[in-house]
């Protein structure tokens, strides 16, 4: 495989990565209404990434053979990827940062159930960058390779501060600073191992590749519906996850057009 693609897979780990480490720097729990805008700012992210990378893009090459009727799969490939991340979310117990459980019952220890969550989310953005380096590998005319990449840069960006969001709340929960930090790295891995999966499976299904576009979008768009803007709506009204939001998605979608 091109060494570049996997340069690429990793860029989004290393950005949950360096954000876990600032467990290792800051003192106290991140206040909760810095939370909440750093989550509205990956809210932000996420929405226009699916929109400008994937659905976009879906819906161009689709056209090519199909003209109107390139909705179709475009629509099938959506569904089901908010229908793949509701059955995750359904069976793997997992706990959100307000210390609601979901999914089965376990007895699994409550930071490992908020590992699981962070893994939950970060499966689809591995997805959606390893969907768009498929495109780009297959010679696809509608993907580039500094499309595929402005996308792992965003997602990158929007990690920083999910890992430091993570690694936090462990620490606070009692684990020492340097666990906290391997864990919130470790929930990251998932996303070049979904983003290589996502890439092998595509060199099988090339003339799907608009339904895989949209299924990564459709996945992306179930975690900020599910997880995202719950928590960023959390609590007393506030503008500032409002700003952050859109910061995060006129960021994303700048990034995209000018490198894309």
């Amino acid at each position: 495989m091109n060494s570049s693609v996997l340069i690429g897979l990793m860029v989004p780990f290393a950005g949950t990565a360096l954000g876990a480490m600032m467990v290792l720097f800051m003192k106290n729990e991140m206040n909760r209404s810095l939370q909440r805008a750093l989550t509205g700012f990956a809210a932000g992210v996420m929405i226009s990434a699916s929109f400008w990378s994937l659905l976009i893009p879906a819906v161009e090459q689709a056209s090519e053979s199909l003209g109107k009727k390139a909705v179709i799969p475009t629509a099938i490939g959506f569904c089901l990827g908010m229908l793949f991340l509701l059955a995750i979310d359904c069976l793997t117990p997992h706990m959100h940062l307000d210390e609601t459980v979901e999914g089965p019952k376990s007895h699994l220890k409550k930071n490992t159930m908020l590992v699981l969550a962070v893994v939950i989310h970060n499966i689809p953005e591995g997805m959606a960058v390893g969907v768009l380096f498929a495109g780009w590998m297959q010679g696809n005319s509608l993907v580039t390779f500094s499309g595929a990449l402005s996308l792992a840069i965003g997602i990158a960006i929007q990690n920083f501060p999910e890992g430091a969001i993570i690694s936090m709340p462990l620490h606070a929960n009692g684990t020492s600073k340097a666990k906290a930090c391997l864990q919130g790295v470790l929930s990251g891995v998932v996303e070049p191992i979904a983003g290589l999966v996502t890439i092998i499976l595509a060199s099988f299904v090339i003339p799907l590749m608009p339904a895989l576009l949209s299924f990564a979008a459709g996945a992306m768009i179930y975690v900020v519906v599910e997880e995202l803007i719950p928590d960023m709506s959390e609590g007393n009204h506030s503008n500032a996850t409002t700003i952050a939001f859109l910061l995060g998605f006129v960021g994303m979608m700048i990034l995209d057009i000018t490198l894309g």
